[in-house]
């Protein structure tokens, strides 16, 4: 069965592309293989002297690009964290409240502990504005230079402000 219609398939899709006059039954093969073509751009490249790629070195740095990437990179650090709590939690084997003792009884100062609220409140902080910033953007609005500039400043103020606020909580 599946014979029969993968040939009717094959024999109405061959009448549908030679009525616009193209026949893909006895094409030619190329005259170069990949790696040729390849050999020949890189040759070029190096006669040029060019980049491997657009190199991070030639871009002018600019907020919403450094905003991207730290995006991204506290994207990746909840979802690993969480995943890492989560095996965590079902892998080890005390529960909850022993782990939670064992933090308090190690006695760290006040600074360690300050340092350790913030470090872990900016990336969840920080992810949510910006994806607030990014669901404006899905509809639409913000996405001139000085707008998309603003926004930028506005997420990183309220990611500070936030972030020591929870911090001091």
């Amino acid at each position: 069965m599946a014979l029969l219609l993968r040939t009717v398939a094959r024999q109405g899709l061959y009448s549908s592309r030679s009525q616009f006059g193209l026949v893909y039954r006895h094409a030619a093969p190329m005259g170069t293989t990949a790696k040729e073509e390849m050999s020949k751009f890189w040759a070029k490249n190096t006669r040029l002297n060019r980049p491997v790629s657009p190199h991070i070195s030639i871009y002018r740095w600019s907020i919403p690009m450094m905003m991207s990437i730290i995006h991204r990179g506290t994207g990746v650090g909840l979802s690993g964290g969480i995943s890492a709590f989560a095996v965590a939690a079902l892998v080890l084997p005390e529960n909850y409240p022993h782990y939670l003792d064992l933090i308090h009884s190690m006695s760290y100062g006040p600074h360690f502990l300050a340092f350790s609220k913030i470090a872990l409140a900016f990336p969840m902080v920080y992810h949510t504005f910006n994806g607030i910033r990014h669901l404006i953007w899905d509809v639409g609005k913000g996405f001139k230079v000085p707008e998309v500039n603003r926004s930028g400043y506005v997420v990183i103020a309220l990611t500070v402000l936030t972030s020591v606020a929870l911090a001091a909580m």
